[in-house]
C-alpha cells in the first residue's frame, strides 16, 4: 500500500485563489489508475485554503468573532477543491471516497488529540480509495486550527505502515536550498534522517500557512521512525508518479526510513 500526497502547489496555482490545475490532476489520476496499487490519497489545500486561512489567521486559534466566518469559508473552499479532485479520480475509474479531517479528528494546540482510523480501514477493506486533505478542524485548546495534509500523512503512515510514502511536489525532490531562487542549491538523490539532521542550510522552499518545505522535513523525520521510505518527486513531469508506483527509478529524492 502507498500513501500519496498531492501537494497544493501541484494541483492549484498558489498565487491565484481557487485556481485548480485540471490537466495536471487528470494526468496524475490516470497514472494512479494505470499503476493499479492500493492507495490512500491526501492532497494539500493550495490556493483554495491557504489564502483564506492566512487572511483570517485561523492557525492562531479563535481570537475574534470575524474568524468564525473565515473558518466556515475555508472549510467550504477546501471541500470544493476536494470535490474537484474526486471528480477527476472518478472520471478515471478510481473508487475515491472523501474523508474530511474535521469529521474524523480533533486537535489540541495543533497536535492531534483524536482520530478515527477505522473509517479509513473500513473503506480500504471494501476496495475504496480514501481521499483526505488539508483542512480546518476543532482544537480543544485553541477553539480551532489547521490540520495540514502533512500532519495527516504523518499519522496515517504510523498507523498503516505503507510500502512507500510519496510526496508529489513542484520540484524534482529535496535540495539544500530553494532551487527556484538559489542556482547553487544541491540536489539530494537519496538521504537518511541522520543526514537531514546535519544540514545547516535552510530547507524552507516556500513559506506558506503550513511552513512549506521546512514543515515537510519535520514530517519526513516522523515518517522515517515508522520504517517507511519517503519519496519526493515532481508531479509536473509526466509518468514520474506512475514509474515510482511501479518500482522504476526516476529523478526524485528518497529518504530512507529507519530500519528496525
Amino acid at each position: 500500500m502507498f500513501i500519496i500526497k498531492l501537494g497544493g502547489s501541484v494541483i492549484t496555482n498558489q498565487a491565484k485563489e481557487c485556481c485548480f490545475k485540471q490537466e495536471v490532476v487528470d494526468r496524475l489520476a490516470a497514472e494512479i489508475k494505470q499503476a493499479n496499487k492500493q492507495v490512500i490519497l491526501i492532497h494539500g489545500a493550495g490556493s483554495f485554503g491557504h489564502i483564506l486561512a492566512k487572511q483570517y489567521k485561523l492557525n492562531d486559534g479563535f481570537k475574534q468573532k470575524k474568524q468564525i466566518e473565515g473558518f466556515a469559508l475555508t472549510q467550504a473552499m477546501v471541500q470544493r477543491l476536494n470535490n474537484l479532485v474526486l471528480a477527476s479520480l472518478h472520471n478515471h475509474g478510481l473508487p475515491a471516497v472523501s474523508i474530511p479531517p474535521h469529521a474524523v479528528l480533533s486537535l489540541s494546540d495543533h497536535a492531534v488529540s483524536r482520530i478515527d482510523y477505522n473509517v479509513f480501514k473500513k473503506y480500504l477493506a471494501l476496495g475504496f480509495m480514501p481521499v483526505s486533505f488539508g483542512d480546518v478542524a476543532l482544537d480543544n485548546q485553541l477553539g480551532f486550527s489547521i490540520c495540514s495534509g502533512d500532519l495527516l500523512i504523518q499519522l496515517l503512515a504510523a498507523e498503516f505502515k505503507p510500502e512507500k510514502v510519496i510526496f508529489v511536489i513542484d520540484e524534482d525532490g529535496l535540495y539544500s536550498a530553494n532551487p527556484k531562487t538559489n542556482k547553487n542549491a544541491t540536489f539530494f538523490e537519496n538521504t537518511t534522517v541522520k543526514d537531514l539532521e546535519k544540514l545547516t542550510t535552510s530547507l524552507d522552499a516556500h513559506a506558506d500557512v503550513t511552513a512549506g518545505m521546512k514543515g515537510k522535513i519535520h514530517t519526513i523525520k516522523q515518517i522515517a521512525k515508522t520504517g517507511a521510505d519517503t519519496i519526493l518527486l515532481n508531479g509536473n513531469i509526466h509518468n514520474r508518479l506512475f514509474d515510482t508506483l511501479k518500482g522504476k527509478k526516476v529523478k526524485s529524492t528518497i529518504v530512507y526510513g529507519d530500519k528496525i
